[in-house]
């Protein structure tokens, strides 16, 4: 697929603009960098942000991930071949295994469809033909919650996608992955919990377990 289709280039800084983001970066950071005597940091330090996490986790349960596609989920390359990112198949089973739902906030053309599920028929045949991997991409991990732009004035970073995702998912906490900071700053803003995905001495996607505990409610 024509890497256009995607939302744009890596951005080279980090600027995640809310409280539970950064709660959320420092326990999986901490979790991650090695420390001076060779281990990794205390895990009381990761147990206090986890705890955190869990915490701001009390005021909406359900937790639905949702995800930028190109260069987060999938790759493509010059040659024109899509495959899956590094560890993202078996990031997804992990979700799946747990009944975490997840969908796609990613841009393509409006042109594609007059609907989202239009465009959504259309963004599956074009990564389907040119799909490299082993296994197939885990389109019905994503149910309907493919949401791409109606208009080009829609198109990410404009903050219609993630209003419209978060719109249909009630009170469920909501979080995004994506690659580049602008598009994870726009989803701190809008009250997602925002991750950059493939970040140095942090793991790849945001760990399950903290998605988990953002599903904790209060009794």
């Amino acid at each position: 697929m024509n890497r256009s289709v995607f939302a744009g280039a890596v951005r080279t800084s980090l600027a995640l603009g809310t409280a539970l983001a950064s709660t959320v970066l420092c326990a999986t950071a901490s979790a991650a960098v090695p420390a001076a005597d060779g281990g990794t940091e205390t895990a009381a330090v990761a147990r206090a942000g986890t705890a955190a996490v869990a915490r701001a986790g009390t005021e909406r349960g359900c937790p639905v991930v949702y995800f930028d596609l190109g260069e987060t989920l999938v790759h493509t390359a010059d040659a024109g071949s899509t495959s899956y990112q590094p560890g993202a198949a078996s990031y997804l089973r992990a979700l799946r295994e747990r009944h975490i739902r997840i969908g796609l906030i990613t841009n393509v053309p409006s042109s594609w469809g007059a609907t989202d599920a239009e465009r959504a028929a259309r963004l599956k045949k074009e990564v389907d033909a040119t799909w490299r991997g082993s296994a197939p991409f885990a389109w019905r991990d994503f149910g309907d919650r493919i949401l791409t732009p109606r208009t080009e004035a829609e198109r990410k970073p404009a903050p219609a996608l993630w209003e419209r995702a978060k719109a249909g998912s009630g009170r469920c906490r909501l979080v995004y992955q994506a690659e580049t900071a602008e598009e994870v700053n726009v989803a701190a803003s809008l009250g997602y919990v925002p991750y950059q995905v493939a970040r140095p001495h942090r793991p790849a996607f945001l760990p399950v377990r903290l998605i988990e505990l953002l599903g904790h409610r209060t009794r």
